[in-house]
Parts: structure tokens; sequence; C-alpha cells
């Protein structure tokens, strides 16, 4: 793939999945984007190769009675954009509240 130009709020995205926050409303509430930012991205950077996604069982949505949630994992082309990305966002790491340290590989 080539080298991928992410926005602040796609790399922002990619960082909070990269650190453990895997569907949607995670994502929206750790960035503080809104679903109409979050949710049109998510499905970009599906695309994109940088992140794969799974639906979670029907049944464990229904025994916690809410909707299924999709669950996303950053690729390793998703790690290698957002290396870049924090490379042109120097503050990005620190400009998400409460967020985990990013699992060294």
């Amino acid at each position: 793939m080539q080298s991928t130009t992410l926005s602040y709020a796609s790399a922002s995205i990619l960082l909070v999945i990269s650190s453990g926050y895997r569907y949607g409303f995670d994502v929206m509430d750790m960035t503080g984007l809104p679903s109409g930012t979050v949710y049109p991205a998510l499905r970009r950077l599906e695309q994109a190769g940088l992140l794969s996604s799974k639906w979670e069982k029907e049944s464990i949505a229904l025994k916690d009675q809410r909707p299924a949630r999709k669950y996303y994992t950053i690729t390793r082309s998703g790690e290698a954009a957002l290396d870049g990305a924090i490379k042109r966002y120097p503050l990005l790491e620190h400009a998400i509240p409460n967020l985990p340290p990013k699992p060294k590989a």
C-alpha cells in the first residue's frame, strides 16, 4: 500500500483503536469527535486497509440488551500510517486524555 497521509481526526481514531478502544461509541467517547465524523472515517479507514472489523455475536448483544457492536482492529498498514501521523502531529499522543500507553510490539 502506498504512503497514507491521515487527517488529524483519522489519526486520532487509529490511535484510540490501537490503544484498545475497539468500537465506534468508545472511539467517539475517547476522541470527543461526533458520530458524523467517526463512523464515516471508520468506513474509509477500513476501505483503505488501515483497519479491519468484525461484528460481535448477536447473542452477546442481546444478553447485554443493546445493539451488536462492530469491533475494529488496526492492521499493519494502519500501524505504519499511525506512526507517520504521530510524526506529523507530534502532540497527538498527548491530546487524548486518559489514553493508556500504546502497547509495545
